[in-house]
């Protein structure tokens, strides 16, 4: 048994060591919010947090995961009472198909509890790890400007 701190509670799995983080939280946790894009830590759209960084929970092994603390897109909100960055994402329309949306969050929650006032080029910096086919880059952006204007970390 594996026990992870997630979303501010701790859990046990029964998992091999070996198995992506992404998977656990999707199998055996039932948190869907991260996705399976790429499987290489190339795209993002698996990204979650371990403390305060952003990563790639396709490629983190849940054996490295320890002690510190796992937060995902459903640890901020949920859909009846988003979280302040995910109501600015909403408030600006910046998901299409959605498919990224729960890791361009992440990464952006994680720079905004490290830096509360970025600016436009801290954000492109920040979230330029997650791709977007869709192509609402720039509703992203300001779906994140919007969250720090309103102190939303």
């Amino acid at each position: 048994m594996i026990t992870l701190k997630v979303n501010g509670r701790e859990v046990s799995v029964d998992a091999d060591p070996a198995t992506p983080l992404l998977y656990v939280l999707r199998d055996h946790l039932k948190l869907n919010g991260a996705k399976f894009g790429c499987g290489l830590g190339q795209c993002g759209a698996c990204t979650v947090m371990l403390d305060s960084e952003a990563v790639f929970s396709c490629v983190v092994p849940v054996s490295a995961v320890g002690k510190r603390a796992v937060k995902t897109v459903e640890g901020l909100g949920t859909p009846e009472n988003p979280g302040p960055l995910q109501q600015a994402f909403i408030e600006e329309q910046a998901a299409q198909c959605g498919y990224c949306i729960a890791g361009m969050i992440m990464r952006a929650q994680a720079l905004l509890e490290r830096s509360p006032s970025p600016t436009e080029d801290d954000i492109r910096a920040a979230l330029a790890p997650n791709l977007c086919r869709c192509g609402t880059h720039m509703r992203i952006l300001r779906a994140v400007k919007r969250a720090s204007d309103k102190g939303s970390a």
